[in-house]
């Protein structure tokens, strides 16, 4: 067990650098047994700070080989090497500060700084990596101009590149060469980058709106050269959309990607030379999901919008990451809804806060969107820092109206353009530019948790009025116990006995009568009376998901059979559905397996799969069951086996009384002819494979013999992978493994294909048994080095096969324990991430949180715990 508790670092101890550097110019030698950084600073002191302070700057693992001051050598007396960093005492107030360190890439297992992958020199700088490089104010406020320069073997490397221009090349001695890259806009030094390796080159141009011609450029292992086109065509496509929609036209001659298979993010907006996870950035249709597709034109997008949202304005300190992050997660939501589907989009993003961001909100790891306080920063690289953040960027968009946030965002790139700003700054750019008052707003970012929001309702019949009570409560969190009412946009439809929705009139005098209204709800309860009311109507309330809140109102079965037949809001019809689902799956918790399901249920399913007319995108959302991950989450005290059982049921009962239509919609929804990445494509496979997993479920014989000519004949690898997962999960286990040995046959020198067959294996109840799973880790091609394998088989194993994960021996929870343990030692940030399932042990039936609390305590009592898994064990086991 660690000795001491690691230094708690708070957002009210915030104080300005006590020095800036204006340049820095870098040389980074490359060899195999190391590389040396010649980083030479020009430094002047901060005329904010307070005087008088010593030089200190970041270091981690570094070897200093020189130092000097002006040109001239520091004696050892001068200086002081500390623990996590470099203090010099006595300097002027501007100067040149030059320090050569020896590092070693080879070795860096952690994947932060400079390290090696595939043979590659790759870097990944956020949040604290640069520190690992050589010694520098390693804080997002200190913001730089850089130039670079990077000198290597040519034959081992042709490929050199870093953030900017290119500026100069040439030959060296012993057959290496340089290439010297200059940036000239000032940045933080968690946007450097640097990339040596022999890499295949995909290049592309794009004309910006004002005739500038972009060189385009991707960069991928020469087997991954065919898998460049859709990340490119995202690039130009986002490129494209950024200025029209923001105005925001791209603004170096050059822009980069680089593909790279040991990664711990997705990606990173790097100025100018974006390096993406392997597994965020290359497709081909034989190769990669529907899924993949879509989640690729996202990320291309997300990473390339950073470049104002994120690079050219930046956040002062890592507690305003949302201001970067959640803008542009934001962004990118518009983006892929404008590409797809906006009801679709709308539902996922829903699906994932109300399963998994939620969940964060209500356990041990709770905290605001601005955090207070943090021990190591990568643990809040969050779903509620990121998504969170994004839905509170979407309520200004909804308070403020399309026109309004655009005048908004334009003087906040206007008016901080090249600063480090927080997200104060952001909301007081939307203020002044809207006259919009947002002083109680800015509560969602400064309060953990999610509001409740409690719903009543009256109809007068005489007086003809409808009257909607709302209250609202935020409950307590770790370090906030009581909190404010929050303004919360709340939109809401009334739809009439026939179905049509009814005139929203506020006040007997109101003239205008919209079918749609935002309430804003900014008090702790508020009645808004609805007048000219003709009949009882059925309430539809947050509709489009308007607020990130969880709304309780007793709809009865047959109400919300209503909403999913006639709502117009495409959202909630997809809500109706999971709710009516959601209370016949808890029904049966617990229940004796005999229950039958109610009928209701079966009705809707049936009227779905048989509606050909309504958005088949949507349909294909709205045949599928809430996940166990968020019935899991709705139990006060959840029994997971209990659950899984209940879901399992009624899967089982639906495919049987629905197998003629379930049918049918199979055979209408196949299709001949080239892949098409198309929304009516892509409902019509989902559609498709859907009924398929749902026949397989019941083992129908019929669907058996389809899904393994699926599986044989399949031209992408949506349809293959689909007909093999519903092979895996289903009863047939020669078929199951056959098809398992013919995938991994097919693309076992794929890497990313390999690991979709470890998270299908992993991830399902049938298959993915805890010794199946240990097997797959001495798999060949499993490597503990690569965190998208981590991920595939463990992650996979401990966030999608709860049955498994959760039995009620801790055999699941021991082993996560294990392996986080010996992650911790090489990868502190990956096995911080994989405590995430222990974390919310509180929330488990008795026979699972003795488990999940020995599994944490376990865990806690390593010698030595990094501080990114202290901090998530020891906030988890605090009472």
């Amino acid at each position: 067990m660690r000795t001491s508790q690691p230094r708690t670092i708070y957002l009210k101890d915030y104080k300005v650098p006590p020095y800036l550097v204006d340049h820095v110019d870098l040389r980074f030698e490359l060899f195999e047994e190391g590389a040396r950084v010649y980083n030479s600073m020009e430094i002047r002191r901060n005329p904010e700070a307070d005087p008088g302070q010593p030089l200190e700057l970041d270091g981690e693992g570094l070897e200093l080989e020189g130092l000097t001051l002006n040109g001239l050598p520091l004696a050892p007396s001068d200086f002081e090497v500390t623990s996590g960093g470099l203090r010099v005492e006595k300097v002027s107030d501007a100067f040149t500060l030059g320090v050569v360190t020896w590092i070693l890439p080879q070795d860096n297992t952690r994947l932060e700084g400079l390290y090696k992958s595939s043979g590659m020199f790759c870097t990944q700088c956020e949040a604290e990596g640069f520190r690992w490089i050589t010694y520098f104010p390693d804080r997002p406020d200190v913001m730089a101009r850089f130039r670079t320069r990077v000198e290597a073997d040519k034959a081992r490397y042709p490929i050199l590149l870093s953030n900017g221009n290119d500026v100069d090349r040439g030959e060296l001695e012993d057959g290496r060469h340089f290439v010297t890259w200059e940036d000239p806009f000032p940045k933080p030094c968690y946007l450097f980058a640097l990339v040596a390796g022999d890499l295949t080159e995909k290049k592309d141009t794009f004309t910006t709106q004002s005739g500038r011609e972009i060189d385009l450029r991707m960069y991928v292992e020469p087997r991954n050269a065919a898998k460049c086109d859709h990340a490119l065509d995202s690039l130009k496509r986002s490129m494209r959309w950024d200025e029209q929609i923001y105005g925001r036209e791209y603004d170096l001659d050059i822009f980069m990607i680089v593909a790279v298979d040991d990664f711990n993010m997705g990606a990173m907006e790097n100025k100018g030379l974006n390096i993406f996870n392997s597994s965020c950035v290359l497709a081909t249709p034989d190769t990669a999901t529907d899924m993949a597709f879509q989640r690729i034109e996202a990320i291309v997008a997300h990473e390339y919008f950073h470049n104002w949202s994120g690079n050219r304005v930046t956040c002062r300190d890592w507690f305003q990451l949302s201001l970067k992050e959640g803008f542009t997660v934001f962004r990118d939501s518009q983006f892929s809804a404008d590409m797809g589907s906006p009801t679709v989009k709308r539902i996922e993003d829903a699906t994932l806060l109300r399963t998994a961001q939620f969940a964060e909100d209500s356990g041990p790891m709770a905290h605001p969107v601005r955090p207070d306080s943090y021990i190591e920063i990568s643990n809040f690289y969050t779903l509620t820092v990121y998504e969170k953040g994004a839905e509170v960027v979407r309520m200004i968009h909804t308070l403020l109206g399309e026109e309004d946030f655009r005048k908004g965002s334009d003087l906040y790139f206007q008016r901080h353009d090249g600063q480090a700003v927080t997200t104060d700054d952001f909301v007081k750019a939307m203020e002044e530019a809207s006259g919009r008052d947002l002083g109680q707003f800015r509560l969602w970012y400064q309060q953990a948790g999610t509001p409740v929001v409690d719903v009543t309702d009256h109809y007068d019949e005489q007086a003809k009025t409808y009257t909607l009570t709302l209250s609202q409560k935020v409950p307590p969190t770790p370090g906030q116990s009581e909190k404010k009412p929050q303004h919360i946009p709340f939109a809401i439809g009334l739809i009439g006995e026939h179905g049509s929705d009814l005139p929203l009139k506020l006040g007997a005098d109101d003239a205008e009568a919209p079918t749609q209204r935002i309430l804003d709800l900014t008090e702790s309860e508020q009645t808004f009376v609805f007048h000219d009311v003709a009949e009882r109507p059925v309430p539809s309330l947050l509709r489009g998901f308007s607020a990130p809140v969880k709304v309780r109102y007793p709809w009865s079965r047959d109400q919300l059979l209503f909403l999913m037949s006639h709502d117009s809001d495409g959202f909630n019809r997809w809500d109706a559905g999971q709710r009516l689902a959601v209370d016949v799956i808890q029904s049966m918790v617990g229940q004796p397996q005999e229950q039958t399901v109610d009928p209701r249920l079966v009705t809707a399913f049936r009227q779905l799969l048989s509606d050909t007319e309504l958005d088949q995108a949507l349909v294909a959302k709205m045949l599928q069951l809430p996940s166990e991950a968020y019935l899991i989450e709705l139990a006060d005290v959840a029994d997971v086996q209990a659950i899984h059982s209940a879901r399992t049921r009624v899967l089982n009962q639906l495919a049987l009384e629905l197998q003629g239509e379930l049918m049918a919609c199979y055979l209408r929804n196949r299709e001949d002819g080239a892949y098409e990445p198309t929304p009516e494509a892509i409902a019509r496979r989902s559609l498709k494979n859907t009924a398929l997993s749902w026949l397989l479920h019941i083992n129908d014989e019929e669907a058996r013999q389809m899904a393994l000519k699926q599986f044989d004949s399949a031209t992408n690898m949506t349809d293959q992978s689909g007909a093999l997962r519903s092979l895996v999960n289903s009863d047939f286990e020669a078929d199951r493994t056959q098809a398992l040995d013919a995938f991994y046959d097919r693309f076992s020198n794929d890497p990313q294909v390999v690991e979709q067959w470890f998270s299908i294996q992993a991830g399902s109840p049938r298959a993915g048994t805890l010794s199946a799973v240990e097997a797959l880790l001495e798999h060949p091609a499993f490597d503990w080095k690569n965190p998208n394998k981590i991920r595939s088989v463990i992650g996979a194993f401990a966030g999608q096969n709860l049955a498994n994960f959760h039995a009620e021996d801790g055999s699941g929870y021991r082993f996560l324990a294990k392996h986080i343990l010996s992650l911790d030692s090489s990868n502190p940030q990956i096995a911080a991430r994989l405590v995430a399932p222990l974390t919310r042990w509180r929330n488990y039936g008795e026979v699972y949180r003795e488990g999940m609390r020995a599994a944490l305590e376990q865990i806690q009592a390593k010698p030595d715990l990094s501080k990114d898994v202290y901090e998530v064990v020891h906030k988890s086991l605090k009472d």
